[in-house]
């Protein structure tokens, strides 16, 4: 008598089963959420270390960073409060990449590797090109600023960057008359950055500002601060400074840089446009959704100042929205 098979109803059909090469590449996956699960249970949940740390992450310098560091500080632009004392700044950051509690990034940023580092610098340019972070430090002209930093949180600070304008860099690509924005994007490396495991956000981190502002003196790329290269808590290697619009603005960790003819859509815009606007430039008159903003409070000391238009810089910026 032939044998007669009965499929049964949990089975499936052999064309139906998952590759092996798909099974493996999930469980690498799963691997690699294994090791981070922890970290990223921080992220998601606002879990994290509970306090700053005692001693911050050691600043590794190159010999060529020792040539470079500390800077000529440039005294264009003044400063009418006290420095934010570093170990404030270093252990107080936004880095949503690596955790939503301020004391995160100093603790998960360290995995981020920023040697080597290149940033594409293309689009409606000339001529395109990808830089060495080192050749950038080599070439460009370094200078100190020592600027207020205002987060639409209503917190402040006062640092000392070091970096370059970010019209040297743009110069050198010769942008196309019909370039009317720059938009710029930070690394996508979501095993070592947890925070991008959240993949219901929009990783990875693109921010964008009009050319005119691109190319105002004020805009800023900074690769040190206090006096030394950039912490990776603070975007190193090379992060934009842009002093008269809110923190979220100034982009960290910068791979590439793109010319292009519309407005591009940005991470904080595309997930709350009501509360981040494109545009970000610190105004009192108009309130956050959620707080005033005619206040700030410095970090550190507690004191309360009034919020500046344009965080105090509308001698430098003002013209670019007449």
């Amino acid at each position: 008598m032939p044998h007669i098979h009965i499929k049964k109803d949990w089975k499936i059909s052999n064309n139906l089963a998952t590759p092996e090469s798909v099974y493996m590449r999930r469980r690498e996956f799963l691997k690699g959420t294994t090791l981070t699960t922890a970290a990223t249970v921080g992220v998601l949940y606002g879990c994290g270390p509970s306090s700053p740390p005692n001693v911050l992450p050691e600043v590794k310098w190159s010999e060529l960073e020792k040539s470079i560091y500390p800077a000529k500080r440039n005294l264009q632009y003044g400063l009418d409060r006290p420095m934010t004392p570093e170990k404030i700044a270093a252990s107080y950051n936004n880095f949503y990449e690596f955790g939503t509690d301020k004391i995160d990034p100093a603790h998960y940023a360290q995995k981020l590797n920023t040697r080597p580092w290149a940033v594409q610098v293309g689009g409606l340019v000339n001529k395109p090109t990808t830089f060495d972070i080192d050749d950038l430090l080599k070439t460009m002209p370094m200078e100190e600023r020592v600027l207020r930093l205002r987060c639409v949180e209503a917190w402040a600070m006062a640092v000392p960057w070091t970096g370059f304008p970010l019209p040297e860099l743009l110069k050198k690509v010769e942008p196309k008359a019909e370039a009317t924005h720059v938009r710029l994007e930070t690394f996508y490396q979501p095993f070592t950055a947890q925070g991008q495991l959240a993949f219901w956000e929009p990783w990875p981190y693109v921010e964008g500002l009009t050319i005119k502002e691109a190319m105002n003196e004020m805009a800023f790329l900074a690769t040190g601060i206090y006096g030394h290269p950039l912490p990776k808590q603070h975007g190193a290697p090379i992060r934009l400074v842009v002093p008269w619009k809110y923190g979220f603005k100034n982009i960290k960790s910068i791979v590439k840089i793109e010319l292009v003819n519309y407005r591009p859509a940005t991470f904080w815009n595309t997930l709350q446009g009501l509360e981040y606007d494109f545009t970000a430039n610190v105004d009192p008159r108009i309130p956050h959704p959620r707080w005033p903003q005619t206040q700030e409070k410095m970090i550190g000391t507690g004191d309360i100042r009034p919020t500046l238009p344009y965080n105090g810089y509308g001698d430098f910026v003002a013209h670019l929205y007449s």
